[in-house]
């Protein structure tokens, strides 16, 4: 007998309707749509406050403005590039949007705790850099969780695509 169990089947076709909806609703569409637009809306605001300052600005400030600038058309264009697909991407979106995470999280915890070290007390350059550190290990474990997610979505997709024994 060369029956396929049909509950089986039916198990793994209704994770994978589960899996579908939660990569490609509305609500996550929204969210992205948000995301892009609040990273747009933060540089071109930066943009246009650094254009319009009436005096040169100090080197550290223009840099600062630039890495923000650069940070939230990082944003936008993750947001842009998630939106433009009309596949699921099995969770590869979030496991990039977790890196980047990471990336800017870690450059802004090392800028903050040289700063605070430059400027401020022992107390508040350590302060600094334990807040940098917790913000950095939860950057962290979002990219864990987001490729571990990507693992089961691979896992699922593969099974559906093997013969049945």
């Amino acid at each position: 007998m060369s029956e396929r169990n049909p509950a089986e089947g039916r198990d793994v076709s209704e994770d994978l309707a589960r899996a579908l909806a939660a990569e490609v609703s509305l609500g996550s569409r929204m969210r992205l749509l948000a995301l892009g637009l609040a990273g747009g809306c933060g540089a071109a605001l930066i943009a246009v406050l650094w254009a319009t300052e009436p005096h040169p600005l100090p080197v550290r400030t223009r840099a600062a403005f630039g890495g923000l600038i650069a940070v939230g058309l990082a944003w936008s264009a993750f947001a842009a590039w998630v939106l433009s697909r009309r596949r699921p991407l099995f969770a590869r979106d979030r496991v990039l949007g977790a890196r980047l995470a990471v990336g800017v999280t870690v450059v802004t915890a090392v800028a903050g705790t040289a700063l605070a070290a430059a400027r401020a007390t022992p107390a508040g350059a350590l302060t600094t850099a334990l807040a940098g550190a917790a913000l950095v290990a939860l950057a962290g474990l979002v990219l864990v969780r987001a490729r571990a997610r990507r693992r089961a979505l691979l896992r699922l997709r593969d099974a559906l695509g093997r013969p049945a024994p």
